[in-house]
């Protein structure tokens, strides 16, 4: 790491110089400099400087006395910055850039454009209208709730004679209160906020009353636990942003108390944490000691390594920057692109694909992203991470982001290691990103609720459930970049959650303590106050892995794939029996040829409203059949065995590595299954359901064999290729525009079809 010297100044001098006073440009990037190589007694020399270059470096934090009494233009792009308060020592400021910053957020914006008097550019983008309405507008109506909130409340608790002890009770009171209380402008917002009107709290007391104003500076990064974080408007951080005409959208950092069901939630602010990287933890039976050997055949050489609860912060981050595609690859994931199927002409992927009937490529797609965002630590080393996980966000008229070309969504929740991401799938981007510290997540499902967060207005919102080894669901208000609770369903890690396309508040849990739970978790209130309350469960024989709700009657049936067999339960909410027994399992043909119901379903999915596909321990099939064939609701009591009615056979890998689950796009009538070498299996069955569905409809007495093979292409990290690339799961958005693939190398893969 190169140390500042006054030799290397004058060499990094644009032009050089014999002299630091004469440097009026200074390029100091992409030199792994830290907050503790600015030396202020070096830097105070700089009398002159007026443009400065620190981008692509390691700074967290600036020194507050580098003394720059005439820098005007600063960049700080690709760096570590936890905080701009400390910019304030630079008054004369104009141009300032801090892009991709990934703990900064649309409230340091604010700040520093309070701060910074002189400020025209921020980001590339002129926000002098909007500064001016930050210095003046906003402070005045801050000012003014402040009073009010003194005048109403506190005013008359001091008493004409005060002793010292006393003023500093009620200082201590009035700041706490004030920063509670006082709500202006949309919560995205509400982290500035607190800061202002902390900042005006203490002016107003020191010159209105006399009491001591506090003089230290920085920002207040931590509430009481008991303290609650006012967040009463429902504009995003997005939304904050377009209004207020800013570029780069970061959200606020926020962390939450644990709650138990039923329970409301105090709210409190914690500092951002890592870029776009998350967790090691390479199988899930690593972290599972009680546990069957579901993972066995996967499993890590290293044990597990034991976390406290204290180490517990969960923090949500967004990474509101756009790249070009190709930077974006190489920065999300570090990987040279040295492709040897790779086209010289037009730099896309060759899929090598099986060829349809006809001879011809079923479908046309080129790999834009691979994407390296859920590292543990954020080390770029981390090719361990297992992602298991992934879920398109639903459609809202000012929700997820719409593709220009289709209506489809094009933001996907990703899960793996301790985080949980939104990516856009065009640009590959990380929207946003949510840690927890000690979790690994297995799972993420969405749902909408009709929610009222201000003014009594009810709007739409996606919810994002996201649950795993700890067996606590995670509640997510993603608009909001706001963790608003949580449900401790089991006590044993959870596999598996969806959530009922007819109750938006029902959850479906299932976990590895061999139940599935039924979960309403309530519409939470303008202050995200929540009850959570549990339906029903649902007694298993082995662990359920994967679950569906059957389509034509999603309030009464639910499938399970479980470690030992496929099971039917009957979940009507109108019969008083709260734990109940599996209603069927059903016997698929095993190895031998013979019926059985022992054997391991590691994929389930639903084609249509009868068309099932699922996945079992048989090597080298996966099974499609009819859900009404199979069983007849008429007549039926607990624990039938049924013998599952096969409509055909999908040619597939015939190796024994299980959890490569399979995923289904009803729309266009697909359905995708990863491999164990990096290969996604795609089989469009649309000339078959017709026949199918057909009361007479026969069972196909040739395996169908996949209509492409989508290959992993040669990926190289630090000059080495990635080997051994199992692909733990494949998702298509609904109108199969976008085909999202997760690894056991903590790489997302993303596909575009031409």
């Amino acid at each position: 790491m190169s140390k500042i010297t006054t030799e290397l100044l004058l060499e990094r001098a644009v032009p050089r110089s014999t002299r630091l006073r004469k440097i009026e440009t200074l390029n100091l990037s992409k030199l792994q400099l830290k907050a503790g190589d600015l030396d202020p007694r070096l830097f105070s020399r700089l009398r002159h400087l007026q443009k400065l270059d620190l981008s692509d470096n390691l700074l967290d934090k600036f020194p507050n006395s580098l003394t720059l009494p005439d820098l005007r233009v600063l960049n700080c792009n690709n760096n570590k910055l936890e905080d701009v308060t400390a910019l304030k020592q630079f008054p004369q400021l104009e141009e300032l850039t801090y892009e991709n910053n990934v703990y900064l957020t649309l409230n340091d914006d604010y700040k520093v454009m309070f701060l910074l008097q002189n400020l025209r550019l921020l980001n590339g983008k002129d926000i002098t209208k909007l500064a001016n309405h930050v210095r003046r507008v906003n402070s005045r109506k801050l000012t003014s709730k402040v009073t009010a909130h003194w005048e109403k409340f506190f005013r008359d608790q001091l008493p004409e004679k005060y002793t010292v002890e006393q003023v500093k009770s009620i200082k201590k009171k009035f700041l706490k209160s004030v920063q509670t209380n006082v709500v202006y402008g949309p919560s995205s917002l509400s982290e500035f906020t607190r800061w202002r009107v902390k900042m005006i709290a203490e002016e107003f007391l020191a010159y209105s009353l006399g009491l001591e104003l506090n003089t230290d500076s920085e920002p207040e990064e931590k509430m009481d636990e008991d303290e609650e974080e006012s967040t009463e408007s429902t504009a995003s951080p997005r939304e904050a942003a377009e209004d207020a005409g800013q570029v780069t959208v970061t959200p606020s950092k926020r962390k939450r108390n644990s709650s138990k069901p039923g329970s409301g939630n105090k709210r409190s602010k914690a500092q951002a944490n890592t870029k776009e990287k998350a967790v090691v933890n390479t199988r899930k039976s690593s972290h599972v000691q009680d546990d069957p050997a579901p993972d066995k055949p996967r499993t890590s050489n290293q044990p597990a390594k034991e976390t406290t609860p204290e180490q517990g912060a969960e923090e949500t981050h967004k990474n509101g920057e756009q790249f070009p595609r190709e930077q974006s690859n190489r920065r999300s994931s570090q990987l040279t692109g040295e492709q040897k199927s790779q086209e010289e002409d037009n730099g896309v992927v060759s899929l090598t694909p099986v060829k349809n009937s006809k001879g011809k490529e079923d479908v046309s797609a080129e790999p834009l992203h691979f994407l390296q965002c859920h590292s543990k630590g954020n080390s770029r080393e981390d090719f361990r991470t297992q992602l298991w996980s992934c879920v398109f966000e639903p459609l809202l008229d000012c929700g997820a982001r719409k593709d220009p070309i289709v209506s489809s969504s094009r933001t996907v929740a990703t899960c793996g290691g301790e985080s949980v991401c939104l990516i856009d799938c065009e640009t590959g981007t990380v929207l946003k990103k949510y840690k927890v510290a000690t979790e690994e997540f297995f799972s993420v499902a969405w749902t909408t609720l009709t929610m009222v967060i201000s003014d009594s207005k009810k709007k739409s919102h996606n919810i994002l459930a996201a649950a795993g080894r700890r067996g606590i669901v995670k509640l997510i208000h993603v608009a909001a970049d706001f963790c608003y609770g949580e449900i401790k369903a089991h006590k044993k890690p959870i596999a598996t959650v969806c959530f009922s396309p007819t109750q938006e508040t029902h959850l479906f849990t299932a976990s590895y303590d061999k139940r599935i739970a039924l979960w309403d978790i309530g519409i939470p209130d303008s202050d995200y106050n929540f009850k959570a309350s549990q339906l029903l469960v649902l007694e298993a024989l082995s662990i359920p892995l994967r679950i569906a709700l059957v389509l034509t009657c999603p309030d009464q049936y639910l499938l399970a794939g479980c470690e030992d067999g496929c099971f039917a339960w009957n979940i009507k909410l109108d019969k008083k029996q709260k734990s109940r027994p599996f209603e069927a399992v059903f016997q698929f043909p095993g190895e031998d040829g013979a019926m059985t119901t022992s054997h391991r379903v590691d994929g389930l999915a639903f084609l249509n409203d009868d068309v099932i596909v699922s996945k079992s321990s048989k090597p080298g099939c996966i099974y499609v059949w009819s859900w009404s064939r199979s069983f007849d609701t008429k007549g039926r009591g607990c624990q039938h065995t049924l013998s599952a009615v096969i409509l055909a056979e999908l040619e597939w890998s015939t190796t024994n590595m299980s959890y490569l689950t399979l995923s289904t796009c009803p729309a266009k009538d697909y359905v995708f299954c990863g491999d164990e070498q990096g290969s996604v299996w795609m089989y469009n069955l649309s000339n078959h359901t017709t026949a199918w569905s057909s009361a007479k409809g026969k069972r196909s007495e040739k395996r169908i064999p996949p209509t492409q093979i989508l290959k992993w292409p040669e990926l190289r990290a630090n000059g080495e290729q990635l080997m051994e690339v199992l692909i733990n799961n494949v998702v298509s958005d609904p109108t199969f525009t976008y085909l999202v693939v997760l690894t056991s190398v903590n790489i997302t893969a993303i596909w575009k079809k031409s």
